[in-house]
This record gives C-alpha cells, sequence and structure tokens, in this order.
C-alpha cells in the first residue's frame, strides 16, 4: 500500500475517519449505534459518469486499498448501512454512503430504490450519497443494490458487494459505480474478568486499609475499576471505596491491582483488624467495537491484618 510521510497520512486519516462518522451520523441520520471504520484487505470502488455529470466530471475511477492511503469501510452496530471512504496519495478524498430506510438493515440480494439524500430524505426513504474533497451535491436521487454483505459483532461489515446509481440535483446524467471490499476477520469482542484477594492490611493509626486483586483481558485494554469494602463491628459498620483506578492489561497475563483508602463514616466506624467484604467492578470501552464491557461485581470475604 503506497504511504506518504506519517504526519500527513496521520492528518488525511483523522480527518476522513471524522468526516465518514459525521456523515453517517448527519448526513444520513437517524443511525443505530456508533458508526466503526475498518481498513479493507482487498475490494475496489469505481464509478464514472457521462460528459456533464457533475460529481464524476465525466470522468471514470478507480481505487483499491493498494493504490490509496486510505480504503476504509464502515457501518453502524444496527447494520442499517454501509459507507466507503477513500483517500488518495494526493489528498483526495471520496465518500460513498448507502442507507437502507430507518429500522432496516441492509440486506444481500436487495434493490433500493428510490433513495434521496440528506436533508430530504424522510425516514422511510433509502440514503445514497457519494461525494469528493471538491464536489457534492445537497439532493439528489437514485438506487443501489446490496448484492451481498456480510456481518461480524456490532454491524462489523466483513464483506460487502453493491452497485449504485445517482442523479445529481435533478440531473438526467447518473454516475454509476460499484463497491466491493473484504475486510480482515473481525476483531475478538472484548472480555475481561477481574479477581480480588482475600487477605489486606489496616493501618492501626490512620485506619486506612490497603486491598488489591487482579484483571485479565483477551486484548490490551484500560480497565478502569472502583473497590469497595464493608466491616461489620459490634455496633457499627465501616465502610469505603476507591474509584477509577485505570488498570492497563495486556493479554497473556493477570495484571495486579492496589488500592487503599479510610471508612467514609470516621470517627463513628473506622477500619479494624479482622474479617471484611471486598467488591469490585472494572470496565473497559473495547478498541475494536462501539461497547463498553464489565467484569460483573465480584465479591468476596478478606482478612484486614495489622500493617
Amino acid at each position: 500500500m503506497m504511504r506518504s510521510s506519517v504526519l500527513g497520512l496521520s492528518l488525511a486519516r483523522t480527518v476522513a475517519v471524522l468526516t465518514a462518522a459525521v456523515a453517517l451520523a448527519v448526513t444520513a441520520a437517524p443511525l443505530t449505534g456508533t458508526a466503526e471504520a475498518h481498513e479493507a484487505v482487498t475490494g475496489s470502488l469505481s464509478f464514472s459518469g457521462e460528459p456533464g455529470e457533475y460529481i464524476s466530471g465525466g470522468q471514470s475511477y478507480s481505487y483499491t486499498p493498494e493504490t490509496t492511503e486510505m480504503f476504509d469501510i464502515s457501518g453502524p452496530v444496527s447494520g442499517s448501512a454501509v459507507g466507503a471512504t477513500v483517500v488518495t496519495p494526493e489528498g483526495e478524498r471520496w465518500y460513498l454512503h448507502m442507507e437502507a430506510p430507518y429500522g432496516q438493515k441492509l440486506t444481500s440480494g436487495t434493490t433500493y430504490t428510490n433513495a434521496s439524500s440528506w436533508p430530504n430524505a424522510q425516514p422511510e426513504d433509502p440514503k445514497l450519497e457519494l461525494s469528493s474533497t471538491d464536489r457534492s451535491c445537497d439532493t439528489g436521487t437514485g438506487s443501489f443494490t446490496i448484492s451481498h454483505i456480510a456481518y461480524g459483532p456490532y454491524g462489523y461489515i466483513s464483506e460487502v458487494d453493491a452497485t449504485f446509481e445517482r442523479y445529481c440535483s435533478g440531473s438526467t446524467l447518473p454516475v454509476r459505480g460499484e463497491l466491493h471490499a473484504r475486510m480482515a476477520e473481525p476483531p475478538a469482542e472484548l472480555a475481561i474478568g477481574m479477581s480480588l484477594n482475600t487477605t489486606g492490611t489496616v493501618d492501626t493509626h490512620t485506619h486506612e486499609i490497603t486491598v488489591g486483586g487482579s484483571v485479565t483481558c483477551n486484548k490490551p485494554a484500560r480497565i478502569t475499576l472502583t473497590a469497595s469494602a464493608y466491616q461489620t463491628q459490634k455496633t457499627e459498620t465501616a465502610s469505603g471505596s476507591y474509584e477509577d483506578l485505570v488498570v492497563v492489561c495486556e493479554p497473556g497475563a493477570p495484571a495486579p491491582w492496589t488500592v487503599a483508602f479510610p471508612s467514609n463514616i470516621e470517627p463513628t466506624a473506622s477500619f479494624k483488624p479482622g474479617a471484611a467484604v471486598l467488591r469490585g467492578v472494572g470496565r473497559a470501552d473495547d478498541p475494536d467495537y462501539p461497547v463498553t464491557v464489565s467484569t460483573g461485581f465480584p465479591s468476596t470475604d478478606i482478612t484486614l491484618v495489622k500493617s
């Protein structure tokens, strides 16, 4: 794949991905779920128009992942739309968007007619958009056929084959094209776990306890933890918590963590050596999908010993 400078590619990718996300969220609103973009392994976006057709300028275009700086396929969790974002080595950006009527999922072997574009599109209308860095039209009509589409988790588009035809702003000259893309195997869904140590310490001067455990993950993740403990005493119950500890987790080995905190109802009740209960919860955003996963809410009896 052709690559320009790291800075230029980073800027182009950032701008294009943000534009694609905005287009999916605004140009084709409303959608269900966040639009996620992933780079195609193989595929092509090709289109052409007759002389006088505005978007194509009467020319033919063909792009592949090997000849572009970016060839990304995106779609929302609902599976209602597919977008293709292409950035050329010269920095020109092309964006194709196809969406089923509101509440429907794109399905293989379906032709969507009377497609419109935002802001004129109604919820019951399919949506079709093709634009470039320098050329777009706010209104247009057309149709598209999803010959084949396959999904992974959370609307991840793993395969797509489609054809489209669009008339810009009432023109009688269409731009016609095809999209073909094959993605890498869908990434594994993030899974995280938490274990709690059964022994902690208590500082008898500050009454602060130190407790801990470990977290696990099946792929790199930043896990935000909250730990809480309570201790039933003769007349009172000491309790406290620690929030928003971030643990960097890598697959293959548990990542240990410790936190320290006092009772939040001192001086009425302070932690002391002896039996207590420790609880925890961890949450992390999946880096590949628009979802936050949880460890659940483990709880265990612990023994606090004098530090």
